[in-house]
């Protein structure tokens, strides 16, 4: 029977809306371009990552915070509509966070955040979803909130929580932070700013998932490295793929067996990253399960 905290994936994390302007390619510094389009979406690395958990089959649950505006309400919306609880979405003072991307016709993505009401996720604001915390199958965490609201999640995880860090945009992290966490997901960038596989596993994470694009993503732990294939695609927007990796790699630790079946989570999450391109924006390009679960055996 399930209980009412028994989530399989509690998502600490962001929300932002995003506004979305579509260009024939992205400017230079100084320089203005037209925009043949443009959309307003839900976003942010949490948000997407909790949403594409939820279409992946995972019972999530979604820890942050929006202001009290029409950006917050569409947010909110946004979650209840993929059915993700929002029982511990807090209402601030600050405006909802937003970001401002730019996408190219070849692709490419240019992204300002702003976090606004972000950061007014609080330590207190964390405590107060601890049943939901230390009950969950997996916790996902990235690095769009305060790193202080981040260790004390990561330490408010229960003795069989899966922690899975993506740790975007990347700063320098503590070992109070490290030593909580069970997978981390860098990108090819984002994993050089932090010293390297071989460094955050000798710092205590258990294994590292580099996320590489088109090329696929690489799992490094101590038995050694193995390559996750990329599943091919032409992209038409990458905006939001490296979210629908991890939460859909987190959903399905959560629902298929946990870190024994780790190979399976990596590779629906790369199938997803890459079905989220043929798509425009973020959470509208998250593909449901019914879609990565026939891309995995076609």
């Amino acid at each position: 029977m399930t209980t009412p905290n028994a989530f399989d994936v509690v998502v600490v994390g962001s929300a932002n809306l995003d506004l979305v302007a579509l260009a024939k390619r992205l400017p230079h510094p100084g320089e203005t371009v037209s925009a043949h389009g443009y959309f307003e979406a839900c976003g942010g690395k949490g948000a997407n990552q909790a949403i594409a958990a939820a279409r992946a089959g995972a019972r999530t649950a979604f820890v942050g915070a929006v202001g009290s505006d029409s950006a917050g309400d569409t947010l909110r919306s946004s979650f209840v509509g993929d059915q993700v609880d929002v029982t511990h979405l807090a209402t601030v003072s600050e405006p909802t966070g937003r970001a401002l991307i730019g996408v190219s016709d070849d692709a490419e993505n240019l992204i300002i955040v702003v976090p606004g009401a972000n950061y007014a996720l609080s330590i207190d604001l964390v405590n107060a979803a601890l049943p939901i915390i230390a009950n969950a199958k997996v916790l996902l965490l990235q690095l769009e909130i305060r790193l202080d609201v981040v260790q004390r999640a990561v330490e408010l995880a229960g003795e069989h929580t899966i922690v899975v860090l993506n740790p975007a945009p990347a700063v320098a992290l503590p070992d109070a932070v490290l030593r909580h966490v069970d997978v981390i997901t860098p990108n090819e960038h984002e994993v050089e700013i932090l010293g390297g596989a071989a460094s955050l596993l000798s710092r205590g994470v258990d294994h590292v998932v580099v996320t590489e694009g088109a090329r696929g993503a690489r799992l490094v732990n101590t038995l050694g490295e193995t390559r996750i294939a990329p599943y091919p695609v032409t992209p038409v927007d990458t905006t939001g793929a490296g979210d629908a990796f991890c939460g859909v790699f987190s959903a399905r630790l959560a629902c298929d067996g946990g870190l024994a079946n780790l190979s399976t989570a990596l590779r629906a999450g790369a199938v997803a990253g890459a079905l989220s391109t043929q798509v425009n924006g973020a959470v509208p390009s998250l593909p449901r399960w019914d879609a990565i679960a026939a891309a995995l055996v076609a």
